[in-house]
């Protein structure tokens, strides 16, 4: 039985050739594990630290399709669409990913996670079929959704879209944009209704980044990379036909796709905080020092490790299970937020401690793989880089809101609609 990619011509762009996989879960394990070991670019970290911004974005696109042409790039699609993994093989894919230390998709994130499930569950058959192949054959995208004075309150955006002829004109700003340099298309929240409650006058657009009126500036972070962008858009025309769901209903579309796929990318992250950070950590723990010590030796520093280890383990296990109940649609509303807030929090603290332990020298390491995570063993840069876990997305304390009122049912703060 195949589980890569869907039948041979079922959709335009897809591939041609069904790589076959194993049934059984041993024998899948083994064979992904053999397939990294063969696929998985030798020195990959070293010699993507440092490198031009073309360079990487060849990388990518390259890693990319290397992963599609096995069946790997895209197993939480459905099968008619390239995917169709059964869920416990998925678990064991990213496992084994993580474990070799693949390289991440750090280019195509935004368009096979919240790109793919805003078309799959919102979107219409013509939408899918323009842009599902694409993503599959390379196409890129970005989120815009924060603005300058709507981070955590994002129904507080002001960018709006008003209907002209058969499109809309497309006025604003948007923020924290990753990867936007590189983006062809952008998924755009923007006001449509401005009498409307800030809630429910929001629509969903899918904007062409290479059409006029659009200005994407990079903005220079602490660790000098420039992944985040602003996007400036000034009478951009956007067609009517590229409406995702009703108009007015973009802020339901949001929150059902953001948390169907949040799932998989968890899932993806706490595996690789298990394996490549978790590694490198020990390994700095257990580095004699200048003294001729070892961190290691010292109990309070094993204590910390151990605890640590057992909340990562605790996260993985979190993870699976989310998959799994989001598989058969057991998912509660508040699911996500509580895996997103212990991963972040637990990223955060780890790579706190890595820092903690690398000492003053670990703050002249000031360069890290450029298709890496936020587990990189370049501790300050990791650390530095955790914070975009608890503040994008949705706060901690966004988080701990969603927990308390909608898992919880606790009382909802008195804000408008």
């Amino acid at each position: 039985m195949t589980h890569g990619s869907a039948s041979p011509g079922s959709r335009p762009g897809l591939s041609s050739t069904a790589p076959s996989w194993p049934d059984d879960l041993g024998e899948f394990r083994v064979a992904v594990r053999e397939w990294c070991r063969e696929h998985v670019p030798a020195q990959w970290r070293r010699n993507q630290t440092g490198v031009p911004e073309a360079e990487f974005v060849v990388f990518q696109k390259e890693w990319f399709q290397r992963l599609r042409g096995a069946g790997l790039a895209v197993p939480h699609w459905p099968r008619e669409w390239g995917g169709g993994m059964p869920v416990a093989h998925q678990i064991v894919l990213y496992q084994e990913l993580a474990a070799r230390d693949a390289p991440r998709l750090v280019l195509a994130f935004v368009a096979i996670h919240h790109a793919a499930s805003t078309l799959l569950v919102a979107g219409t058959d013509a939408q899918r079929r323009r842009h599902l192949p694409a993503i599959l054959d390379g196409e890129i995208w970005v989120q815009g959704f924060s603005e300058p004075e709507a981070g955590s309150d994002l129904a507080a955006l002001r960018t709006t879209a008003r209907r002209q002829g058969e499109g809309y004109l497309v006025n604003g700003q948007k923020l924290w944009a990753s990867g936007a340099l590189h983006a062809d298309w952008c998924l755009l929240l923007a006001r449509t209704d401005s009498h409307a409650p800030k809630r429910r006058g929001i629509s969903y657009l899918l904007l062409d980044m290479r059409g006029p009126g659009i200005d994407v500036r990079p903005i220079r972070g602490a660790t000098g990379g420039a992944h985040f962008c602003e996007i400036f858009l000034d009478d951009v025309v956007v067609p009517a036909a590229n409406l995702v769901g009703r108009v007015n209903e973009g802020w339901r579309v949001a929150q059902r796709t953001l948390g169907a796929e949040r799932g998989t990318t968890m899932l993806e992250l706490a595996e690789r905080l298990g394996n490549a950070g978790f590694r490198w950590l020990v390994e700095a723990c257990a580095r004699t020092g200048p003294h001729g010590r070892r961190p290691l030796d010292d109990p309070r520093v094993a204590d910390r490790l151990a605890a640590l280890e057992t909340e990562i383990t605790g996260l993985r296990a979190l993870c699976r299970d989310l998959v799994e109940r989001h598989a058969v649609g057991a998912v509660g509303p508040a699911d996500a937020s509580i895996v997103k807030l212990q991963y972040s929090e637990l990223l955060q603290r780890t790579m706190d401690f890595g820092v903690e332990i690398a000492g003053p020298a670990g703050h002249t390491v000031l360069a890290k793989p450029a298709s890496g995570g936020w587990e990189s063993g370049a501790w300050l840069l990791d650390f530095i880089g955790s914070w975009e876990w608890t503040i994008p997305g949705g706060t901690s304390e966004i988080q701990r809101t969603i927990i308390g009122e909608r898992g919880l049912g606790l009382p909802r703060e008195p804000v408008g609609d």
